[in-house]
């Protein structure tokens, strides 16, 4: 691996939280991880609008408190 990608691994730490979205036009999907790759949250849907992304706001707040 080149630098920059092994520099990038370096900064996730045991209180890093790794949220991946699958986006799509309407409707998109998240999922929650830790630092070693662990699921915290299964894939869960929020959608493409201001109260959509406010629940996605809330459920990654929710989960930094665990």
């Amino acid at each position: 691996m080149n630098s920059n990608i092994n520099h990038k691994i370096n900064q996730v730490s045991e209180k890093t939280l790794v949220i991946g979205i699958d986006i799509a036009k309407q409707k998109h999907f998240a999922c929650a991880v830790d630092d070693r790759g662990r699921v915290l949250e299964k894939s869960f849907p929020f959608y493409q609008s201001e109260d959509g992304f406010e629940q996605l706001v809330k459920k990654i707040e929710s989960l930094q408190s665990c």
